[in-house]
């Protein structure tokens, strides 16, 4: 079963060419990632299943198809139908593609949800989304109780561990019918919908139609150098709730029938990682550039672990050279870089078996898609000039719209260029080099994290008047979140405090968006019009 999306040739100019997109009318997710693998042979190895005790669990296409299909028909018992958005809160597991599969062939939504996500984190996007049904854990019901009484249109909670005010997850599937017919979906139907940081605000739903998987398969194939090969196995330690773990992993290495191992970390640690590389013979992997950075900063796995990893992709922040080098000694591999954003993913690669790689360099448009750096009105800027990196539609990957916002949609174009608010050049070869932001997203540990939210929550401390959230350059981290904050009248400026207020964000947030520094100041510097001038805190940070 030939599945590549790419032409034979392996020489750039001509792949980018030659290349074009076959994007089926009606496409499901959910079919093409299991049951049309489930048919061929169910007995085939779908998710290498490491458990905390390091034991390994062989989850095979055909318990994807009855598992999916159980869920399936639970949900719809439950009331689900075309639409209907389904939130999963759970670690990396088995259960956790079952019920994206389940979802997609309802023609429901899936709402991914990091297990990193604070109360107020998941209180916004739970409400905002209008999810009717949870699938969690005995962890997620626990950080969910205080808010219970505030999610009206969460109908439903599935409990992996059961517990209280929720339904049993494997004995409502036991009790269901293993047979089901999926949905007929259109490739542009809803499929699931990530939540990004903005610059401003609460975070926006990104909506995603089937066909976002399709648009995929080619940064996929061209960051994993002609992904997939024999005896391939591909992990992250991305969280397959963020785009990096759902999108360049689990799917499609379902998609190519490639094993994808899923491990749970409590937390990162580079000899554990060593161990699993090792252990469970992975051979590809997405690793964020700062996770590139900790296994760095270990000794060195070779003559320790028998590792033989074939590539390597990474994406979300610059890797930077140190690390880039550290790849190729030490695991004896060279790393790929890629760039996109939720809203369109995967739309610049490198790729060192085409010889296309420069170091300082993102890389050059991955076959298919058109990417540009323009100037405000939306014309490509000169080589070598300043611009904004930009996604031109149509495009199988780009997002549909962000869920209720349309003014933010229709914001998010200069004509048919999507703008990312990053700024970039191009060189003479047509490398695509990253500059900076046009906006004030931090980007920390590959995470893009909007001021918007975090300042949200600090104001909410009852000691802040006023707050204010920048990116402060960090060499592991690329960045870190740090806060000044103008305090209200009767409260002094103490160390103390400033560890209050960044647990106090860190418990409602995530564990990724708290501030690690909290600066105290006098006055804000705002423009005329009350609007905060970040560049001049940035300065400062």
């Amino acid at each position: 079963m030939s599945l590549s999306v790419l032409p034979a040739s392996r020489n750039y100019d001509e792949l980018y060419r030659q290349f074009r997109w076959q994007v089926p009318a009606r496409y499901n997710i959910g079919v093409d990632v299991c049951d049309r693998w489930a048919a061929v042979d169910p007995r085939r190895l779908a998710i290498l299943h490491v458990k905390a005790d390091g034991t390994e669990e062989a989850i095979s296409y055909g318990w994807l198809r009855e598992t999916s299909n159980r869920l399936a028909n639970v949900l719809r018992a439950h009331g689900v139908a075309r639409g209907d958005r389904v939130a999963i809160l759970l670690p990396q597991a088995p259960e956790v593609a079952a019920a994206h599969i389940a979802i997609y062939k309802l023609a429901a939504i899936a709402l991914p949800l990091a297990v990193l996500f604070g109360t107020d984190a998941l209180k916004y996007r739970l409400q905002n989304s209008g999810a009717r049904i949870l699938i969690t854990n005995a962890a997620g019901l626990e950080r969910l109780a205080p808010m219970r009484g505030d999610l009206g249109d969460l109908k439903l909670m599935l409990s992996l561990d059961g517990g209280e005010d929720a339904v049993d997850f494997h004995a409502a599937l036991a009790r269901a019918s293993s047979d089901f017919t999926p949905e007929d979906t259109s490739s542009d139907d809803p499929a699931v919908m990530v939540y990004t940081s903005g610059t401003t605000g609460q975070p926006k739903g990104a909506l995603h139609a089937h066909r976002v998987l399709l648009g995929h398969l080619p940064g996929t194939e061209i960051q994993q150098e002609f992904f997939p090969q024999p005896g391939d196995r591909i992990w992250t330690p991305a969280d397959w709730a963020w785009a990096g773990g759902l999108f360049n992993v689990l799917l499609p290495g379902l998609h190519y029938g490639v094993p994808v191992v899923a491990r749970k970390f409590d937390k990162f640690d580079p000899e554990e990682v060593f161990a699993l590389m090792a252990r469970s013979k992975v051979r590809n992997a997405f690793i964020p550039p700062t996770a590139l950075r900790m296994l760095r900063s270990a000794p060195s796995p070779r003559g320790r672990y028998d590792i033989n990893m074939r590539t390597i992709g990474s994406g979300g922040e610059s890797l930077g050279v140190e690390a880039f080098e550290w790849g190729k000694s030490a695991l004896g591999v060279v790393i790929n870089e890629f760039y996109g954003q939720t809203e369109c993913n995967q739309v610049l690669a490198s790729c060192a078996a085409i010889g296309v790689l420069r170091p300082g360099a993102i890389g050059k448009p991955v076959p298919g898609h058109v990417v540009g750096v323009i100037d405000g009105e939306g014309n490509p800027v000169g080589v070598g000039e300043t611009g904004q990196i930009a996604v031109k539609r149509p495009d199988p990957v780009m997002f549909l719209e962000y869920w209720g916002r349309p003014d933010a949609t229709r914001e998010k174009f200069i004509g048919d260029w999507m703008t990312t608010g990053d700024q970039g050049t191009v060189d003479e070869d047509g490398y695509v080099h990253f500059v900076g932001r046009d906006d004030d997203v931090i980007t920390s540990a590959g995470y893009r994290i909007g001021p918007g939210e975090i300042e949200d929550c600090l104001i909410a401390h009852p000691a802040v008047a006023l707050a204010a959230a920048v990116g402060k350059p960090d060499a592991l981290r690329t960045e870190i979140v740090k806060a000044f904050i103008v305090l209200k009248p009767g409260h002094t400026p103490s160390d103390k405090l400033a560890g209050e207020i960044r647990d106090f964000v860190k418990t409602r947030l995530s564990a990724h968006e708290y501030p690690r520094e909290v600066a105290f100041i006098d006055a804000m510097p705002m423009t005329t019009t009350g609007k905060v001038i970040r560049r001049l805190l940035r300065e400062q940070a």
